[in-house]
């Protein structure tokens, strides 16, 4: 398949790759995912980053929600997410979440991952926000590095064939409209084209799109906005989760999470006038109520004054013994001895920071989208979560819908229809542009983080919202520059997260109500979440809106 004469200075693909099973991302949820779709055929992995280096599963560090004692159930368990998500969660995807949660954990420990035991030589498992019972599972507080570690480890046994430090740009359609394979770029800029029968994406979140996040540099959104690109539908974009701790300095460390296992843990937070002030906010679970609360009350703390003088409040451990902290909050310790903070004897300081996007792409339980040929699973996907998420659900999440993603892609047929040359050009002159641009992708990522946070945070009105979405489309109007092909992925990750940005506060302007994550002091509606008219917010190429429905009873 000849797409480009070499001779030309144009872009052109250098390489043309077939699967059965496309994997976009590496994190837990697309490792799964490759994994079990391995047992259907060739199965192709591709890696923004080096597996098992970027992507938020190797840096989670709180734990993996699971129902292992008699004294919990599945039941209960459902009810605490759909209670902690506002209920605004889709009840099929959350029944798959509790109902399955252990048996991936026993494929983890089977596999040889070890976490944390109890003398009794069972799982152990600590309390965390909004649960009724402790079900979080953990490994110190690297929980999720032990995960990614071991799943790789299962994943070289497979014949997935891994692509590293390649990074998908759009997907690509066939003359049906069936999702076909995707277009990405090397580290160098070369052009690669992956051709498959099914393609999951497993991309993670997008909260780099503020100027204070816990992701990685990799969590840029670009998932979110390649399948809205392609013509998928997205739902409640809008509910971003702050987490409630986030280091507060040095500069280059803000947002840098602090895991709600300090909070499972026993940690308490205190203001600059040394109160614990979650009385006044959820005087039933303290520091242990749903993250949502928590971080709207740091943030009310510091803008009523009674804050640090860094814009932040104290999260105390001191009262724990010592040995306590350094077998269970290894991590924690270790991170705050280097910026000179010894957690044993001092607080640590802390603020709101943007760590999850709950919102994503409408999925079924299969984890089929909207579009024929397309899966989604882990961040990328939404409905599991609500307007909020429970801490150690979102582990749980990764293992439970990759493998379902991995099963029901294996089993997808193969596909029939023609990919033209025209669909893969017309993905190559959007590089070709960028060498033609004139505006630097730092200066507008940088820009376009201010303006999120600034006008699109934890609370939000109308008109900061609408002031946000011009200025993030005058930003995607502009014409962003490559000086070498080296240069061309910032540009294409830049375009991205303006996209990923618009579909966050168009789907805010949406929403009239507060709803969990969701703050607008200029809301219209009022009604506790069972009894809300609405349902989940929409978007897509073709329409947006917000689901009416009748209220719960």
């Amino acid at each position: 398949m000849v797409l480009y004469n070499a001779s030309t200075n144009k872009m052109h693909v250098d390489e043309i790759v077939d699967a059965h099973v496309l994997v976009v991302g590496s994190g837990g949820a697309g490792v799964r995912a490759a994994i079990e779709a391995s047992r259907y055929g060739g199965v192709v992995m591709v890696s923004k980053t080096i597996a098992g280096k970027g992507g938020c599963t190797t840096m989670a560090e709180g734990g993996y929600n699971a129902v292992l004692r008699d004294r919990d159930s599945v039941d209960v368990h459902r009810e605490d997410t759909l209670s902690g998500g506002a209920y605004l969660n889709e009840p099929a995807l959350v029944d798959a979440l509790v109902h399955e949660a252990p048996e991936r954990m026993a494929d983890l420990v089977r596999w040889g991952a070890v976490f944390d035991v109890t003398d009794d030589r069972e799982i152990a498992q600590r309390p965390f926000g909004g649960q009724r019972f402790p079900r979080t599972c953990y490994a110190g507080d690297r929980t999720g590095h032990e995960m990614i570690m071991t799943l790789l480890d299962r994943l070289d046994a497979t014949d997935t064939h891994l692509y590293q430090e390649v990074s998908v740009i759009d997907l690509v359609k066939d003359e049906n409209g069936t999702v076909a394979g995707a277009i990405a770029l090397d580290r160098d800029g070369n052009v690669v084209f992956f051709r498959a029968d099914a393609t999951v994406l497993a991309t993670g979140g997008g909260t780099q799109v503020y100027d204070i996040s816990t992701n990685s540099a990799a969590g840029t959104g670009d998932g979110f906005a390649m399948a809205y690109r392609a013509g998928a539908e997205l739902i409640d974009m809008e509910m971003i989760q702050f987490h409630p701790t986030g280091a507060v300095y040095p500069y280059d460390a803000r947002g840098r999470l602090v895991t709600e296992a300090v909070r499972g843990e026993g940690g308490i937070l205190l203001n600059a006038r040394r109160e614990r002030f979650m009385e006044r906010y959820d005087p039933e679970r303290m520091e242990l109520s749903t993250r949502d609360v928590v971080a709207r009350a740091i943030a009310t703390e510091v803008l009523e004054g009674r804050g640090t003088s860094r814009g932040g409040v104290y999260l105390d451990v001191t009262h724990l013994p010592a040995e306590t902290i350094e077998s269970r909050l290894p991590v924690m310790l270790e991170q705050f001895l280097a910026y000179g903070v010894d957690i044993r004897r001092e607080p640590m300081e802390v603020a709101p920071t943007a760590h999850h996007i709950m919102g994503g792409l409408r999925i079924t339980p299969e984890c089929r989208t909207t579009l024929p040929g397309l899966f989604a699973c882990g961040e990328v996907a939404g409905g599991v979560h609500g307007a909020n998420r429970l801490g150690g659900n979102a582990l749980a999440e990764t293992q439970v819908f990759g493998k379902r993603a991995g099963e029901f892609a294996g089993k997808n047929p193969a596909r029939s229809g023609r990919i033209s040359e025209g669909a893969i050009e017309e993905k190559i002159r959007v590089l070709d542009d960028f060498f033609e641009g004139s505006v630097n992708p730092a200066d507008l990522r940088k820009d376009l983080k201010l303006t999120m946070w600034d006008q699109a945070g934890i609370f939000r009105n109308a008109a900061d919202l609408r002031t946000a979405l011009g200025h993030i489309k005058r930003l995607a109007d502009k014409r962003l520059c490559a000086a070498s092909t080296a240069n061309l992925l910032e540009c294409c990750t830049a375009r991205n997260m303006c996209t990923t940005a618009s579909l966050i506060v168009r789907c805010a302007l949406i929403r009239p109500e507060n709803r969990g994550a969701h703050v607008r002091r200029d809301a219209t509606v009022t009604a506790e979440p069972g009894k809300s008219p609405f349902g989940h917010t929409y978007v897509s190429l073709t329409r947006e809106g917000i689901e009416q429905r009748e209220a719960m009873t």
